[in-house]
């Protein structure tokens, strides 16, 4: 069970911040620390994909010295989406009420995240936008902007989805709502996890809210976006935009249920 001290509030519960790193270590101790300024009691499982820099095992020290800091080390470089499913899983055994996703290189403000605590009051599910008013990007290449805005637009036509940032990485889960979500059939890696899991959320029909978040470019070492991110993204979108129309024209077209009459 979730040490109850991980509470930050009665009524949502225990709070977990799964954090995935690869080559992190000149960022992670940073981040944890300003997450436990900014919220004392929350939990964070850095998940590390076997990062060649010791990001793993600068963790491991954080942890042995602080019992709000846990690691779960992977053998290999499997991807975002993995990373996240494996602590999504590692959070519901042991009873996390709430599991929040965040990057490690300081893109998400810790300093953000009691707003999309507070919100989780009245949803399920609470992103971190930057596209909804008050929300805003720092120091990001315009041609990541572009890509970014532009995958949004594309998501919200295809999808029909009325979320203005479907692929940002700082969100907040009800762990009952990850529970349902069938993590075992996620197969999609990096921006597109982030759709997949939002898309699945509100096709669920839980209720999701965006919060205005300023996301800050890195500083310190390598984005991890490619061009083979964003065709998985592309073509992922596509599909399940394809399926979302297909099932709409079989639902016009389906005969309708006669309904016996009162004689």
């Amino acid at each position: 069970m979730a040490d109850q001290q991980a509470q930050p509030d009665r009524e949502l519960g225990p709070v977990l911040v799964v954090i995935p790193t690869y080559n992190e270590r000149d960022n992670i101790g940073k981040i944890v620390k300003r997450l436990h300024t900014a919220l004392p009691k929350v939990h964070a499982l850095v998940v590390d994909d076997g990062s060649p820099d010791g990001t793993g095992q600068l963790a491991d020290e954080m942890a042995a010295a602080d019992d709000r800091v846990h690691v779960m080390h992977r053998t290999e470089k499997a991807g975002l989406g993995a990373a996240y499913v494996a602590g999504f899983r590692w959070a519901l055994e042991r009873g996390y009420a709430v599991v929040v996703e965040m990057d490690a290189d300081g893109s998400h403000a810790p300093e953000d995240l009691p707003r999309l605590l507070d919100a989780l009051h009245d949803a399920d599910l609470v992103l971190g936008s930057r596209y909804v008013p008050g929300g805003s990007t720092v120091n990001w290449p315009k041609y990541r902007e572009l890509i970014s805005r532009g995958g949004n637009v594309y998501s919200q036509v295809a999808l029909g989805a009325k979320v203005k940032d479907i692929t940002g990485g700082f969100r907040a889960f009800r762990a009952e709502v990850l529970q349902r979500l069938k993590l075992d059939t996620v197969a999609s890696q990096g921006y597109c996890f982030q759709i997949d899991l939002a898309w699945r959320t509100i096709e669920l029909g839980h209720r999701v809210v965006e919060v205005p978040i300023t996301f800050t470019e890195r500083e310190i070492g390598e984005s991890k976006m490619s061009g083979n991110i964003v065709r998985e993204a592309l073509w992922r979108v596509t599909k399940w935009g394809v399926r979302r129309r297909a099932t709409q024209l079989r639902d016009l077209f389906a005969p309708k249920a006669k309904t016996p009459s009162n004689r």
